[in-house]
C-alpha cells in the first residue's frame, strides 16, 4: 500500500483527514442546534417579557458553554500531547454529542419552574468542557497526518469547512424537523428531537476507536520526547507575548464567525422578518459556501503564506461584512433570492479569514505542546468572539437596533484581527522544520 511522506498509508491519511473534519463538523453541528431553536428555547426555557432579553439569556447559555471551552482545552489538550490525538478524541466527541442529546430531555419553565433554565445551563457547562477538548484533538491529527503541501488545505477543510459542513447538517436536520413537526407541534416537540440528534457526534467516536491511526509527528515525538512539558511552558521562556498575539488574533477570527454565520439565524428570524420555512434553506447554502470559502482560503495560504491571506482577507471584511447585515436588514424578507445571496456573501468572507488560523496554531507550537498550545488559543479565542452576540443583544434596546450595534461590533473586531495578524509573523513550514530537526519553538526545561 502506497505512503505519504508522513509514513501513513494513504488509506490512514485519508482516515485521519476524515475523522478531524468530521468531528469538528459534529461538534459544530451540535453547537449549531441550540442558534437554529434559539427563539423556541427562549420561550421555553428562558421566559422573559421583553424579546431581546429572551434572546439574550439563550445566547448567555451559549456563551456560558463557551467560558468553559478553554478548561476543556488545558484538561483534554494534556490528554492529547500525552496520551495520543487518537484517544481524546474517542473521549470528547462521546461526551459532546451525549450531553447534547440530554438538553433535548429538559423541562419547559411552565412545567419545572426556576430548575428548568438551571439545568439546561448546566448541561451546557458539560458541553463546553467537552467541546474544547475536541479541538485538541481534530486540530491536530489532521494537520499532523498529512504532508507540508497539504496542510493548509487542511486547516480550511477541518476548521472552517468542518464548520460549514456542521452548520449545512444543522440546517437540513432544521429543515427536515420542521417538517415533521410544524406550527405549534415544533414548540412541543421539534426543538427536543434537533438536542436528540446529537447523538451522532457519539457514533463518530466509535468510528474514530476502529478506524483511525494515531498521528504520525505524535508518534515520532514519543520516540524522543525531551523535556517534559507544562501547561504553564505556553507562556514561559518568553512566549507570553506570544500567546497574548494568538489569542488576539483569534478572538477577531472568532468574533468574525459568531457575528457572522452564528448570528445568522436570529439576523434572519426575529430581525429581519424572513419567513421560517425560507430560513433553513438560506442557512443550507450559505453553510455550503462557507466549505469553498474555508477550504480555498486555507489553500491559498499555502501558495501565499498564512499571514498574507489573511490580511488581504481581513482587509476586505473590514468594509464587506458590515455593509453586508445592512443590506440583509434593508431588503424586504419576502425576497429571499436576495437575502439568500447576501447572507451567503456574508458566510462566505467571514469564514474565509479565519480558515489558516488552525495551522497558523499548529506552526506556532511544537509536538509537545501543539495540543494544549492550539486548543487553548483557539478555545479562548473564539471564547471571546462567542460572547459578541451576546454583547450585540445588550446593547440594542429594541429588534430595530440589532443591526446597527452588529454592524459596529463586526467593524471593531475585524479591525482586532487585521491589527494581530499585521504583528504576528509568517509560520508557513515550521512544522516541517520541526520534522527535520530544527524545532523552530521549544518547550521550556524544568
Amino acid at each position: 500500500m502506497s505512503t505519504t511522506n508522513t509514513g501513513l498509508s494513504r488509506r490512514a491519511t485519508l482516515y485521519a483527514s476524515f475523522a478531524s473534519v468530521a468531528g469538528w463538523a459534529f461538534d459544530l453541528f451540535d453547537l449549531f442546534i441550540l442558534l437554529y431553536v434559539a427563539s423556541t428555547v427562549g420561550d421555553l426555557i428562558f421566559p422573559v417579557a421583553s424579546p431581546t432579553l429572551s434572546l439574550a439569556a439563550v445566547y448567555a447559555s451559549f456563551a456560558v458553554s463557551v467560558l468553559l471551552r478553554p478548561a476543556g482545552a488545558a484538561i483534554f489538550g494534556a490528554v492529547a500531547d500525552r496520551n495520543g490525538r487518537k484517544q481524546t478524541m474517542v473521549i470528547v466527541l462521546a461526551g459532546v454529542g451525549l450531553s447534547t442529546a440530554a438538553m433535548g430531555a429538559v423541562p419547559t419553565y411552565a412545567a419545572a419552574g426556576i430548575a428548568a433554565p438551571l439545568l439546561f445551563l448546566a448541561l451546557r457547562l458539560v458541553q463546553g468542557v467537552f467541546v474544547g477538548g475536541v479541538v485538541a484533538a481534530t486540530h491536530t491529527l489532521g494537520t499532523e497526518s498529512v504532508g507540508q503541501r497539504w496542510r493548509g488545505l487542511m486547516s480550511g477543510l477541518i476548521g472552517g469547512g468542518g464548520a460549514g459542513i456542521g452548520a449545512a447538517l444543522a440546517s437540513g436536520v432544521f429543515i427536515l424537523v420542521s417538517a415533521i413537526f410544524p406550527g405549534e407541534q415544533f414548540n412541543v416537540w421539534g426543538w427536543r428531537v434537533m438536542f436528540f440528534t446529537g447523538l451522532m457526534a457519539a457514533l463518530i467516536s466509535f468510528f474514530v476507536l476502529r478506524g483511525v491511526e494515531e498521528s504520525p509527528l505524535w508518534k515520532a515525538h514519543q520516540k524522543a520526547p525531551g523535556p517534559k512539558t507544562r501547561l504553564t511552558d505556553l507562556a514561559r521562556g518568553g512566549r507570553g507575548g506570544l500567546l497574548v498575539l494568538n489569542l488576539v488574533l483569534v478572538s477577531g477570527a472568532g468574533s468574525q464567525y459568531y457575528l457572522t454565520s452564528g448570528f445568522l439565524p436570529t439576523l434572519l428570524g426575529k430581525v429581519s422578518g424572513v419567513a421560517q420555512s425560507a430560513q433553513g434553506t438560506i442557512l443550507l447554502v450559505s453553510s455550503l459556501g462557507v466549505i469553498v470559502a474555508a477550504v480555498a482560503a486555507g489553500e491559498l495560504s499555502e501558495h501565499f503564506g498564512r499571514r498574507r491571506t489573511m490580511l488581504v482577507i481581513g482587509s476586505f471584511n473590514l468594509v464587506a461584512l458590515p455593509l453586508l447585515v445592512w443590506l440583509i436588514t434593508s431588503t424586504d424578507p419576502a425576497n429571499t433570492g436576495l437575502i439568500m445571496f447576501y447572507a451567503s456573501a456574508l458566510a462566505f468572507f467571514a469564514n474565509a479569514a479565519y480558515a489558516p488560523v488552525l495551522v497558523f496554531l499548529n506552526e506556532r507550537y511544537p509536538t509537545a505542546l501543539r495540543g494544549r498550545g492550539t486548543a487553548i488559543c483557539w478555545n479562548l479565542g473564539f471564547m471571546i468572539g462567542g460572547l459578541m452576540p451576546s454583547f450585540v443583544n445588550l446593547a440594542s434596546p429594541e429588534l430595530a437596533d440589532v443591526p446597527g450595534r452588529l454592524m459596529v461590533f463586526l467593524f471593531a473586531m475585524v479591525l482586532v484581527f487585521i491589527v494581530a495578524g499585521a504583528l504576528s509573523p509568517e509560520t508557513r513550514g515550521a512544522m516541517n522544520a520541526e520534522e527535520t530537526g530544527r524545532r523552530v519553538v521549544q518547550p521550556a526545561v524544568e
